[in-house]
């Protein structure tokens, strides 16, 4: 079964993020506002791929003068995820 949520970003142009992960593996990633060729990018590389890797892959990622990123803003929903699945499953 899926899960999907939503993500408010902080500091970037996107606005929100629609995850959806299936047993660790993203199966779908939606970016609300910012650069659309970059998102579709993102997206794309992402899908399929366990939810660590993308962690990996994506987290401390900057976007010029700034501290983050779309990528390390995904990067951290996904660590949030991760953080609230273990406080439902105990």
């Amino acid at each position: 079964m899926s899960d999907k949520f939503t993500y408010q970003t902080q500091g970037t142009c996107a606005k929100f993020i629609n995850i959806e992960v299936d047993n660790e593996i993203v199966k779908n990633v939606e970016f609300i506002g910012g650069c659309d060729g970059n998102h579709k990018g993102i997206c794309n590389l992402s899908i399929g791929l366990n939810i660590h890797d993308v962690i990996k892959n994506l987290k401390g990622i900057s976007c010029g003068a700034r501290s983050t990123s779309c990528p390390d803003q995904f990067a951290q929903a996904l660590e949030l995820y991760i953080q609230e699945k273990l406080k439902t499953s105990v």
